[in-house]
């Protein structure tokens, strides 16, 4: 196997339930290396983190060749794997996803994770044989390359309050037999639910966490596998820039910057 092989491999063994695998997501290479550096057995991208990163908003607006070059400099700027929010796929239909995962692939990554919402105004979320089309074609895009690509699937039934447990089950079992490999379902840290969830879906459950959230030991407990901070991550780091600047606009001070890595530090991370 060559080394894009062996990480894809690598991030396949990290999902096992009851010990989930732990994403600190990233927007750049610096954050990735940061992030690596405190210990990350693999490192995520953040769709939103990502956008904001390039100008644009999330939910389907950046263009596939920005998010593909800030996975690229991501994949190259860490040593761990690398997995990818791709949104819905950037593209419309599923040769467009099968186009952006050929892209992606090409840039390092070894996982993708592709959700079913919508962004167009035509209802919350996909029709499930929609998805499914497009996850399989993410699917035959990853085997042609020769990549065990991990493809997570994100259901958005929670987030977009357009389902249950049930609903999201049903989905999930469609999105499976489609080639997905794992299953992700933000908008929910219920400990009853996140149960349910986990009994009821064949495969293993990704959920969202952030302050509120059940400790991940709790959700460890619960069988989860997979463990993202999503956006919340780029969210904090941005918040900080904002009370800086009205800090310093307003009483011209700088305590906001308390805490701050210092330049050292993040400028040896870089050099290596």
């Amino acid at each position: 196997m060559n080394e894009q092989q062996t990480r894809a491999q690598q991030f396949r063994n990290l999902h096992r339930p009851s010990e989930p695998v732990v994403l600190v997501n990233a927007w750049d290479a610096a954050s990735a290396r940061i992030v690596a550096a405190a210990g990350a057995r693999a490192v995520a991208t953040t769709s939103a983190g990502v956008a904001w990163s390039r100008g644009a908003p999330d939910g389907d607006a950046l263009a596939r060749e920005h998010a593909v070059d800030v996975i690229r400099l991501v994949a190259a700027a860490v040593q761990v794997p690398v997995t990818a929010d791709i949104e819905a796929g950037y593209g419309d239909t599923p040769d467009d996803v099968a186009e952006t995962v050929t892209a992606v692939l090409g840039a390092g990554a070894v996982g993708v994770n592709v959700e079913d919402a919508r962004h167009d105004g035509g209802g919350p979320l996909r029709p499930v044989d929609d998805q499914c089309a497009r996850l399989a074609a993410v699917r035959a895009a990853a085997d042609r390359a020769g990549i065990p690509l991990y493809v997570n699937a994100r259901i958005d039934t929670f987030l977009r309050g357009a389902g249950g447990v049930s609903e999201t089950a049903a989905r999930a079992e469609a999105y499976l037999a489609a080639g997905a490999d794992g299953v992700f379902v933000p908008g929910t840290v219920d400990p009853e639910t996140v149960a349910a969830l986990v009994a009821a879906i064949p495969a293993p459950l990704n959920v969202l966490a952030g302050p509120g959230a059940p400790p991940i030991a709790e959700l460890a407990r619960l069988g989860v596998a997979r463990v993202s901070l999503g956006s919340a991550v780029a969210e904090a780091a941005y918040a900080v820039a904002r009370r800086a600047a009205a800090e310093a606009f307003g009483a011209g001070t700088y305590d906001a910057l308390t805490d701050a890595l210092d330049y050292g530090t993040i400028n040896a991370l870089m050099r290596d």
